[in-house]
């Protein structure tokens, strides 16, 4: 696990109780040689302070994403729902904001790499969905658009994964919050607008039937399979 922190007391506190739950933890204090410790060490998950004293947080987040596809847990005295929309939309899991309690904290990053884990094999009862162009193997936990592959972080591939196995059924924001990223988030609204918001991005077409649905303030359903 890669800490990107400038706090003494904060890294102390996390690297404490981190080692003391078995976890190997790597320190960058400003952030200059994230990217070179993402390809050297591979951490699981990295825990990004956005206020950094050499760099900027937020493309400090893109550079990670665009990089990697590890866990990203953006640990921020910034409070604002804009901030955290802004990192969401850049790439990370989940926003924590400061002070924390550490108990909430080990919760956020046990349900991060939870997600990162690939789901077992066999567990949706169709192995292959097509609605348009878009196909999901979820034998082979990939997706593609027009025969090309595209590429999902473990998140994205998480709702998704929840929208087209209950196709056509609405799944409300706080079902989605609560399937993908765990109990406690049922009320973090802007989690599923800005992953939706990515999964059209990548799946859907401009001017195209819409792949998943909206239902104005009751939440989202996937479209009915191809037949």
């Amino acid at each position: 696990m890669l800490i990107v922190e400038d706090d003494r007391n904060i890294v102390d506190l996390l690297r404490s109780n981190l080692l003391a739950r078995g976890h190997r933890v790597m320190v960058s204090r400003d952030g200059a040689d994230v990217i070179t410790q993402l390809g050297e060490s591979a951490p699981d998950l990295v825990l990004l302070d956005l206020m950094l004293p050499k760099l900027d947080g937020f493309e400090l987040c893109r550079s990670i994403r665009e990089r990697s596809d590890v866990g990203i847990v953006v640990l921020s005295a910034r409070r604002g729902e804009t901030d955290k929309v802004r990192a969401l939309n850049l790439g990370a899991d989940d926003y924590l904001t400061k002070p924390f309690g550490i108990d909430e904290l080990l919760a956020r990053i046990h349900a991060t790499l939870r997600r990162s884990r690939p789901a077992p094999r066999g567990s949706s009862a169709m192995s292959v969905i097509e609605v348009g162009d878009v196909r999901i193997d979820f034998d082979a936990q990939s997706v593609s658009k027009a025969g090309e592959h595209v590429h999902l972080t473990p998140t994205e591939y998480a709702l998704l994964h929840e929208l087209a196995t209950n196709q056509g059924r609405l799944l409300s924001h706080a079902e989605l919050l609560r399937r993908v990223w765990g109990s406690g988030y049922e009320t973090q609204t802007e989690y599923t607008r800005v992953y939706i918001a990515r999964l059209r991005a990548k799946l859907e077409t401009a001017g195209g039937p819409d792949l998943i649905v909206t239902e104005p303030r009751a939440g989202y359903r996937f479209a009915a399979v191809r037949q």
